[in-house]
């Protein structure tokens, strides 16, 4: 039957297209429903065009500081016009690209959105977005295995809702027709403290409010101190352990009260706000409830193979819960399938998924935080090395930086590492790799890193938790 499939997975996102493609390659008919844009949020309206953007901050950020380089660039400006529609470009040719990809594993495409109406029955209608060119209609299709992978949308809070003017997500703050001249930021996630670095770096007078105690509340408290001095000395405000309890609209501009943890209160006022306090699953109007499929706190409750508790219904990415990663999401793509094709997939682990914020100046961790691995009950080594010791940094005119190691003081296992620094987000792959090895402290010793690299600096690192390290 046409409209049979082996499996079909609800959502184009990096976990579904990725899963689709893993499928198809292991020789399973494989359907794809969408219902807004082919590859989903990440390539579309986050983590791509995010990075587009936050490169034209950073070229910005270097040609203001170009006399530190000996160089002379006496006339700049910004063109937000042409920096969105540079990013936008970039987004619409990955999501091509995904479309390409699709149809090059012979994965078909059916437009609409989808509800799961029974086991192994999905209904699709008719999607308000055009659909791309070869998509199957809406209609009755039926599946052996479905695959939930809807994502997760930017979380509101109440009083407090994005209304696309005044009150953003990340939706507008990726395509703005203006630069704001001020800007207040809820939460100093990664979201927050991307968008305040791509903002500052385009004139915005930024100011982050964060709940918690400290800024990238998820990073190792070092890590994220060190980063908070480096965003307070771009002249980026932060004010931690405080909350927005009001905001009152303007005719162009917000009015925010914030409460602080000593029990005052001030008024803030800014041209915009963007809200980035979290993201909650998609999971409404799938018929999960009437199939009884479990869920928690807004998100799919899966086991490590991503099984939800009903039998042939998966879930995986962001709907399927924390971290929303989206190559945590492709990994569990590629999971699901291996398991329903039924080839020896593992389950993930989901203390060997790295963390990357691409702020100025970058952060990227994985493994267990100082704090976490103490709370576990480990007796530790920690390492650091800082990047004013790196002869590539200096040379670079990036010298402050920090790699920060955490290792087992009785096997020696390397429990986590934590980095902030120019390309971080690059190298924190070689501790991921580390981990994933078993690699012990003595091997990540006596390999030879090249020089002059940055990525000494983690090698010194390591050395300096077994008081060897030599350039400190």
């Amino acid at each position: 039957m046409a409209n049979n499939y082996d499996v079909l997975i609800i959502g184009s996102g990096p976990g579904g297209y990725v899963g689709a493609i893993r499928a198809a390659q292991l020789g399973l008919k494989v359907g794809v429903v969408e219902r807004s844009f082919v590859g989903g949020i990440c390539p579309n309206w986050g983590c791509i065009p995010a990075k587009a953007l936050l490169r034209s901050a950073e070229i910005i950020h270097y040609i203001e500081h170009a006399k530190d380089y000996g160089l002379i660039a006496e006339k700049t400006g910004v063109d937000i016009a042409g920096v969105v529609k540079r990013s936008r470009g970039i987004a619409a040719q990955m999501s091509n690209g995904v479309g390409f990809l699709l149809k090059k594993n012979k994965v078909d495409i059916i437009w609409g959105q989808a509800t799961i109406t029974a086991p192994g029955k999905v209904s699709v209608a008719a999607s308000s977005e055009p659909a791309p060119k070869g998509a199957l209609p809406a209609g009755e299709y039926t599946a052996k295995n479905i695959v939930i992978a809807t994502g997760a949308r930017p979380r509101a809070l109440p009083g407090i809702e994005p209304d696309k003017k005044l009150i953003w997500t990340y939706f507008e703050a990726l395509a703005p027709a203006s630069v704001p001249k001020s800007l207040l930021i809820m939460g100093s996630g990664a979201i927050g403290v991307e968008f305040a670095s791509f903002y500052k770096a385009m004139g915005s007078d930024v100011t982050i409010i964060e709940l918690l105690p400290q800024i990238l509340p998820v990073e190792d408290e070092e890590i994220a101190e060190h980063a908070r001095k480096r965003f307070e000395k771009q002249g980026i405000k932060i004010l931690t352990g405080a909350k927005v309890s009001k905001v009152v609209k303007g005719a162009d501009s917000v009015t925010a009260t914030v409460e602080t943890a000593d029990g005052k209160s001030q008024s803030i006022t800014a041209e915009r706000l963007i809200s980035a306090v979290g993201v909650v699953g998609n999971i409404e109007n799938l018929g999960l409830e009437k199939l009884g499929v479990k869920t928690d706190r807004g998100c799919v409750v899966v086991d490590g193979l991503c099984r939800t508790n009903v039998p042939g219904i998966w879930a995986i990415g962001d709907v399927a819960g924390p971290p929303m990663l989206a190559h945590k999401a492709e990994h569990e793509g590629v999971i699901a399938a291996e398991a329903i094709a039924g080839k020896h997939a593992h389950p993930m682990d989901k203390l060997m998924i790295p963390g990357c914020t691409y702020c100025m100046p970058q952060v990227a961790s994985v493994g267990l935080t100082e704090k976490k691995a103490k709370e576990a009950g480990y007796e530790i080594k920690v390492g650091r090395f800082p990047f004013i010791g790196n002869g590539k940094a200096v040379a670079l005119g990036e010298p402050e930086g920090l790699v920060k190691t955490i290792f087992d003081a009785k096997t020696g296992q390397l429990l986590g590492a934590h980095l902030v620094g120019a390309e971080v987000t690059e190298l924190i792959q070689g501790f991921v790799l580390a981990m994933n090895l078993e690699t012990t402290e003595e091997e990540l010793i006596n390999a030879v890193f090249p020089h002059p690299t940055v990525s000494e600096t983690m090698h010194e690192s390591v050395l300096n938790a077994y008081g060897r390290a030599i350039h400190i």
